[in-house]
Formats: C-alpha cells, structure tokens, sequence
C-alpha cells in the first residue's frame, strides 16, 4: 500500500537511504554480533515479482488500483539497491547502524520487512551462543542441541546455524550439517537404552572383530567378564547393574566400535550406568578399540562429572588403561547461562555442553528489536521526533568509525555524515555522545575502522563473502578485541557511541525547524 502510495504520487523513484540497528543491548548486555547478512544478500539478488505474485497482488489491494501499478511492480528488482553492511560476525551495539540500504524509494521501503526478519533472530542467537561460549572459556565443547524445542523448523535451522557463528562447535541437526557444512554430533537417547529389557536382545552374539585382526569375539560375553571386576574394584553390587542397560551398551558398542559412547543415567548413575559403560568400555579396549565419551542428562551435572572422573581414573590406574581417566563427559538437561556460571563456581570434570531450549528459543530476550529508519529521501535528511530520546532517529546517510584505544580494544563508536572527510588515528576528535548531546567531548583514537562494507551495487555483489567457518572465525576476533568492561555479561560498562559536530548541528536545526 505504501509503495502504491510513493508509485501514485510519482515519488518512487526518489534516491533514499534506509538503516538498520535496534536500541537496547540484548540481554541487558552490551555488544550483540551483527548476523544475516547472507541471507539478506541472497534475498536481494532473487528480488523480484512472479506474474503469480502479482496476480495475488490483484486480489487484495483495493480494486481501484490502477493497472498499470502491476505492470510496474512485474518488471522490479534490486538491480539499483546498494547495500553495505558490518562484517557477518561482528560485534555490534545498540543505536549504531549496522546495515545500510540505498536505493529508489519504493524498493527501499518494500525491503525493510524482510531485511528486519533475517537479520533479527540471526543477531539475537549469535548474540546467546556468543555469550555461552564467554561463559564456558574457549576450551569447552559446545554442542546445540535445541531442534526439538525451536520454533518450528526455520526456526530451527538458523539456530543451529547462527549458534555456530556465536562459537558453539557442532550441532545435532542432521539437514544444519548437509546445508551449511556444521560439524554434526549427538548421543544416544534414553529411549534406545528403554528399549533392551534383556541380555538375549544383544544379536549378533559374536560379532566383533578385534581391531589387530583375528577371529571375531563375543562382545557380550567379555563385557559380562569386566562388570564382575569393575563392580568389585567399585564395591557395588553387579546384580544392581540393569541387564537391558548393558544390552543397550554392548548392541551400540558392536554397531560403532570407534564410537562408543555411554549415557549414564537412564536408571542410576553409580551402581549400573557406570559401571555398565565402564565394563564395555574395557572389553572394547581389550580389542583395541577407544570408548569416546558419556553423557548425562541429570542431577547434579557439575558433581557427578566429578565422580564419574574419580571412576574412570580408579578404572584406568588399576587396569592400566592410561587413557581411560581422559575419557570426555558430556552434560545436558535444560543448561542455561546460569548453569554455567554454576558450573565454574563448583568445579566440574565436564567436557562437552549440549545447550537446547535456552540457546535457540532465548527466552531471557525473545526479540533483538531491530528497526529500520529511513534516514534521507532525495538528498535531504530525515528525522524521527519523539519525547523518547533513546526512539529518535540520526538523520542523514552516515560513515560509522570504530575507534580503539592503545590497549586495542574499541571504546567508542562514531557516526559521521557521509561527506564528512575521515578521522584519523592520533588526531583529537571533538564528538558528542548520544545520552548526552549537550556536552562536547574530545577523544584521541589510537586507530580508526570505518566498520562498513559495500556488499552489493547494480544487481551484483561487490565482495565474495566469507564461508560460515571463516564468519565463525572473525566473530570469535571480535567479541576477543572488547575490553573486558564491555564484554562482561551482568552489569557491562555502557559502551559510547557519538556523532561528529557536524552531524550534531544537523539534527540540532532539523529538530528547531519541526517545532
């Protein structure tokens, strides 16, 4: 209806610029990764109308829509938009653009939906996996686990996608793994141990070869043997160890040999998913196979990974299996930033974190809020006037500038008019911060980075983007360049953002002429 109205009154045409940046930190943080951009480019390129869109079109616009309307929406693209935009991956902070639309007007206004749907969500779960990689330190196994919880399978998808660009390592979406090249990873679930009741379930019975060669070996029937020791080296009844359980762990062990992992805590820990796992982990060993990890879904995470790592070195020291003591434990149930922050201050033996519900569906924040403003319209700059400070809008196209102090990390972003020549390192700056526009301030930057890049002119891409490893990658640089102010996850340091004088005394008469 609005492209109509620009179409009717002969304005679509109009050189405008549109930005995009939301207002508040989320996660009453202070930084957010900047996240979509790919797919906000790939939407650009396929821009246009089918003769099915428009016919749609026809029958709910009013019928006094002028034929010729459709014809033009039937012949439009983006072959006159450009696009610039932050880095995929890059920190970024409330009120400071970080993507930029030019273009005729019409077609500006018409991308502003979209452009808002893909980049919203993406930022916001970036934003939660980057803050659980902070929490648990970079050495941690992060595994996003939330497909059954998302909302729906879109939502799912770019959870697990996004979460990967955040720092988490792998998934256990199977289709994330075939479409975007994510490392796939997962456990067994409860529900295949439930499924063994007995011993006489375990077929083929003679099964596995050893790993050296030779004649193929009851699994079974050896693993039965190393429960007997392991239960008396544990001091715990071997009858109290569920038969369906080790039936469960010895079919696993046969089908993937290599790969031999254990869940824990179907019935109890301590006296049958222990030592179940331990006795098949030992028997495999005797055919010189490695057991690679356990998990558990329950109780106390950060306690029982203790005591399941006290077990598996008493295992170890007293079979002389070296390795065993280094075996990976895996933690889920419900894990929040909270639970990490738990987990550290209790002390854990814990490898790998699987994080589900409260990674992909971000219930401490379910929205990022992004806007997108027009901010000039044939050559001339546009302001949004509210009461609400924090609501209006910077007029005019701008360059943004980060500027770093001589420790390296940026304390300071900068918006300045287009036309406005180029800050440099070492020279002082006199700016105003937003939140205190009154004042005049003067700062001296070690070094400036202008923070956008022109990714899309005339219909075509300017820059080969960077695979989601490399995204990954620059994501990881930026949230390690913040200062540890600003990077802190509860109560962080405020982070500046200002505007040049110049760009002040603009909005400064635009704001005296609307009154």
């Amino acid at each position: 209806t609005m492209a109509y109205g620009h179409w009717r009154a002969g304005r679509h045409r109009a050189p405008a610029a549109a930005e995009l940046f939301f207002r508040r930190g989320p996660f009453r943080g202070a930084f957010a990764l900047g996240a979509g951009l790919a797919e906000g480019l790939r939407c650009l390129r396929a821009f246009r109308f089918s003769a099915a869109d428009v016919a749609y079109l026809r029958s709910v616009l009013p019928s006094t829509t002028e034929d010729a309307f459709f014809d033009y929406l039937a012949t439009l693209d983006a072959s006159e938009v450009t696009l610039s935009a932050v880095p995929e991956g890059s920190v970024i902070f409330a009120r400071v653009p970080f993507l930029q639309v030019k273009g005729p007007l019409l077609v500006v206004q018409l991308l502003e939906t979209t452009l808002l749907c893909l980049v919203n969500y993406a930022s916001l779960v970036a934003t939660n996996a980057a803050r659980f990689r902070l929490l648990a330190g970079p050495d941690m196994k992060l595994m996003e686990i939330g497909l059954r919880r998302a909302q729906g399978p879109d939502g799912a998808l770019s959870a697990s996608k996004y979460s990967y660009i955040g720092g988490f390592d792998c998934t256990s979406n199977v289709l994330a793994g075939k479409l975007y090249g994510i490392p796939v990873h997962g456990t067994i679930a409860h529900s295949f141990i439930m499924s063994f009741t007995s011993l006489e379930e375990v077929q083929p019975r003679v099964s596995l070869l050893p790993l050296a060669g030779g004649e193929p070996v009851d699994l079974l029937a050896l693993a039965k043997s190393w429960l007997q020791r392991v239960c008396e080296l544990l001091q715990t009844a071997p009858e109290k160890a569920n038969r369906g359980e080790l039936a469960a762990f010895v079919s696993y062990a046969i089908t993937f040999p290599h790969d031999f992992q254990g869940l824990l805590d179907t019935y109890c820990v301590r006296r049958s998913g222990l030592p179940n796992f331990c006795a098949v982990a030992l028997a495999l060993h005797q055919l010189g196979y490695r057991a690679i990890g356990v998990r558990l879904d329950s109780g106390d995470l950060a306690q029982q990974s203790k005591e399941i790592r006290q077990v598996l070195r008493a295992c170890g020291a007293h079979f002389q299996v070296p390795w065993f003591e280094t075996i990976p434990i895996a933690v889920s149930n419900d894990i929040s930033e909270h639970s990490l922050e738990e987990f550290s201050r209790e002390g854990n033996e814990i490898d790998m974190i699987g994080v589900g519900t409260n990674l992909v569906t971000c219930p401490l924040q379910p929205s990022l809020g992004c806007v997108y403003k027009l901010v000039e319209v044939n050559g001339s700059p546009c302001l949004k006037l509210t009461e609400d400070e924090e609501k209006m809008t910077i007029p005019g196209t701008k360059t943004i500038y980060r500027l770093y102090d001589t420790a390296g990390h940026p304390f300071m972003d900068l918006m300045a008019l287009e036309e406005e020549p180029s800050p440099s390192a070492g020279q002082e700056l006199a700016i105003r911060v937003l939140g205190r526009l009154g004042e005049t301030s003067k700062v001296v930057p070690t070094t400036v980075e202008p923070l956008h890049r022109t990714y899309f002119r005339d219909g075509q891409m300017c820059e080969l983007l960077p695979s989601l490893p490399e995204v990954r990658s620059h994501a990881q640089v930026s949230l390690s360049l913040l200062s540890p102010a600003h990077r802190q996850l509860h109560e962080p340091q405020p982070y500046p953002v200002a505007v040049t004088e110049r760009l002040h005394h603009l909005l400064a008469e635009l704001q005296q002429a609307s009154q």
